[in-house]
């Protein structure tokens, strides 16, 4: 970890302060405990905003399952937020699962009519919050698997929300909550260490030759 923080220093000391406060800012803010993952979701925006979503919650990672549609993240609508988030993608549900049991995350199937209404969702678990298609919804696949379903309370005649809408409220609502409780919810100083690394290597076009430099002087 130390020689990270030495080429962290190295990196950091090209960008301005400004830039260096808001990285510090923005990583005490960022957390695990809470993913998210999409399912062939039709509408590429809506993916984009539900990226843009989690950068502004404060949520790092978000898994992509493109298993029938395959498609490019909208930079348009992420608006850079795909530059702060980590994207995972996968073209099978079962890996995403797979992937997201071993990390020991409850698998969360939001539903617009079954579940535990957000307001009563416990947040003291890890959770993977799955949102699926405009259209269908999840697949069969992920409501078989899940531990559990979490729906959004409604009390006017529309039956369902567009999906970046209800993983906005979603997530609005689980992190604010989770920040006002006592659970170990941000990441670790090793992690917030690589993340910010990342970031810095993004934020600075000749990094590449920055880092050589920093090897070659060492």
């Amino acid at each position: 970890m130390e020689e990270n923080l030495q080429l962290l220093s190295y990196l950091e000391s090209f960008l301005t302060d400004k830039r260096k406060e808001l990285f510090k800012k923005v990583i005490e803010q960022r957390t695990n405990h809470f993913t998210v993952a999409t399912q062939d979701v039709y509408q590429l925006h809506n993916t984009s905003a539900v990226i843009r979503s989690c950068d502004v919650f404060g949520i790092q990672n978000v898994h992509v399952v493109e298993e029938v549609n395959l498609k490019k993240i909208d930079r348009e609508i992420a608006m850079g937020a795909q530059k702060w988030v980590d994207i995972n993608r996968y073209t099978s549900t079962a890996d995403c699962i797979e992937t997201l049991r071993k990390k020991e995350y409850k698998i969360v199937a939001t539903s617009p009519h079954k579940g535990t209404l957000l307001q009563d969702f416990d947040i003291s678990n890890k959770a993977a919050l799955f949102f699926g298609t405009e259209t269908e919804g999840l697949s069969e696949e992920v409501m078989q698997e899940a531990d559990e379903f979490l729906q959004i309370p409604m009390v006017g005649f529309t039956e369902s929300l567009n999906i970046s809408v209800s993983a906005a409220i979603i997530l609005q609502d689980v992190s604010a909550r989770l920040r006002n409780s006592g659970i170990d919810w941000k990441l670790s100083e090793e992690e917030q260490i690589l993340k910010r690394l990342d970031w810095a290597k993004k934020n600075l076009k000749n990094s590449a030759e920055i880092i050589a430099r920093f090897e070659t002087s060492r």
